[in-house]
C-alpha cells in the first residue's frame, strides 16, 4: 500500500514543485507575458477561452480519430498479412522502418499540394504517424504466440480464419493495444502538425494565430488542451482493452 501511495504522491509532489517554482520565478523576475506566462495566467486563459478551445478541439479530434481508426484497420490487416507470409513480411517490413525516418513536416506540404487543403491531408499525416507503432507491436505479438496452442486448434480441424480468431488475435491483443495506446497519444499531435501547415480551424490553427499575436498564455492553453485530449484518448484505449479483453487484465494481476 505504501508503494502504491508513493507512485501517486511523489509525481504529484514533483508536479507541484515545478509549477510552484515556475509561478514564483515569473512573479519574482516580472517576466513578460509574451516571453513566459505564469501557470496562473495559463489556467485563466483556459477558463476564459474554453468555448473557443472546445470548438477548435472538435475539429482536431475529428481529424485525429479518423486517422487513428484508419491506421488501426490497415495496421491489423498488414500485420496479419506479414504473419501469414514471411515473403510479404521480408518485402514490406524494411519500408515500414524507412517511413519513420521521413520527417512529417516534409510530407505535410506535399500532402497539401497533392490532396488540397481540406480534411484529407491532416488525416494522412495522422495515419502516417500512428500506423507504425500499431503494426509493429501487433506483428511482434503475433510472432510470439505459443505454437502449441496453434497446433492444438489445427488438430481439431480449425482453418486459418479460426486460428486467428480463436488463438492469434486474442493472444496478440496485448501487442495490439500497446500499439494503440502509443498511437492514441500521437494522433492529436499529428492532427496539430497538419493544421500548422494548412487549415482554417483546429487547435493547431488557433495556436498559430495566438502565437503570431504573442499571446503565449493562449499558446500554453492550447498545449494543455492537446495534453488533455491525448491522455483522454490513451485512457479510452485502455478502457476499450478492458471491455474487449478483460482476461488480459486478470492475467497481468496474476
Amino acid at each position: 500500500m505504501k508503494k502504491k501511495s508513493q507512485k501517486i504522491v511523489l509525481p504529484l509532489l514533483l508536479f507541484g514543485l515545478v509549477i510552484g517554482g515556475w509561478e514564483l520565478y515569473v512573479r519574482a523576475f516580472d517576466i513578460s507575458l509574451y516571453i513566459l506566462p505564469a501557470p496562473s495566467k495559463i489556467i485563466a486563459a483556459v477558463v476564459d477561452n474554453v468555448n473557443i478551445l472546445m470548438r477548435h478541439s472538435l475539429v482536431t479530434l475529428e481529424e485525429a480519430l479518423i486517422g487513428l481508426g484508419i491506421s488501426a484497420v490497415f495496421a491489423i490487416l498488414i500485420s496479419i498479412g506479414m504473419d501469414l507470409s514471411k515473403t510479404f513480411r521480408s518485402s514490406l517490413y524494411p519500408y515500414l522502418i524507412v517511413t519513420q525516418t521521413v520527417p512529417v513536416m516534409v510530407l505535410g506540404p506535399l500532402f497539401s499540394i497533392w490532396f488540397g487543403f481540406d480534411l484529407l491531408p491532416k488525416i494522412l499525416i495522422v495515419v502516417f504517424m500512428c500506423f507504425f507503432p500499431i503494426a509493429v507491436s501487433l506483428t511482434d505479438a503475433l510472432q510470439k504466440v505459443d505454437p502449441k496452442q496453434i497446433d492444438l486448434v489445427k488438430s481439431l480441424g480449425a482453418n486459418v480464419f479460426q486460428v486467428y480468431t480463436l488463438v492469434k488475435i486474442p493472444a496478440g491483443a496485448t501487442g495490439l493495444f500497446s500499439g494503440l495506446k502509443v498511437a492514441a497519444t500521437y494522433c492529436v499531435g499529428g492532427a496539430i502538425v497538419g493544421e500548422w501547415l494548412s487549415s482554417s480551424a483546429g487547435l493547431g490553427y488557433y495556436m498559430l494565430r495566438v502565437k503570431n499575436g504573442y499571446m503565449l498564455d493562449k499558446v500554453f492553453a492550447c498545449v494543455l488542451m492537446v495534453v488533455f485530449w491525448s491522455v483522454l484518448l490513451n485512457l479510452g484505449v485502455s478502457m476499450l482493452e478492458k471491455l474487449c479483453f478483460p482476461y488480459l487484465r486478470k492475467g497481468a494481476r496474476k
